[in-house]
């Protein structure tokens, strides 16, 4: 894909070292990969890249908000997120990305595209459960967090009272663990 180009790192005309690389990310790239939970994002994206003489060290970070809908009151709000990633690449016989941290790469290979590992550190920087900062300590103003109020279950005064009243044959029960 033309548009993950820019995210390809040439690794073979690099120096040995570390090496800076900067992304902007935003909604069109998450696009990319069918993600859309996001109603906008604003995301930069460092990769230290490290190469060394027999592999490559990656260390991947992200920092930014994403503005997304609460789970409770489906009020957008902004969420700030950070996350990292630290991945090795080797070299050998086949590709196998089966292990999160260690990615094999085939001999011969003299590229490397990062938009895939850029886009999991994103996404698992998010929480499962996105709540607005107003739920959390009550400043939010809600027609939805009104209705689940009165919708909430209330505590029955009866049933209060009716455990009071507890059956006599009971209470001899009870003296027997209180003679000990």
């Amino acid at each position: 894909m033309k548009a993950l180009k820019e995210y390809t790192i040439p690794f073979v005309g690099l120096k040995l070292g570390i090496h800076q690389f900067e992304y902007g990310i935003n909604n069109d790239f998450l696009m990319l990969f069918d993600f859309e939970e996001f109603n906008s994002s604003a995301i930069n994206a460092s990769l230290s890249f490290n190469k060394k003489g027999t592999h490559l060290e990656l260390d991947f970070s992200v920092e930014g908000e994403v503005n997304v809908n609460c789970d409770v009151t489906t009020e957008a709000f902004n969420l700030p997120i950070s996350n990292s990633l630290q991945m090795v690449v080797k070299f050998g016989d086949e590709y196998n990305d089966e292990n999160e941290e260690l990615l094999i790469l085939p001999h011969g290979e003299y590229e490397i595209n990062v938009a895939q590992y850029i886009y999991e550190c994103i996404v698992l920087a998010v929480p499962s459960k996105r709540v607005h900062p107003g739920v959390e300590d009550g400043t939010l103003e809600s027609d939805i967090l009104d209705r689940l109020e009165l919708l909430a279950p209330k505590q029955i005064k009866e049933s209060i009272e009716e455990e009071d009243e507890i059956d006599p044959r009971w209470n001899k029960l009870k003296n027997l663990l209180k003679d000990k």
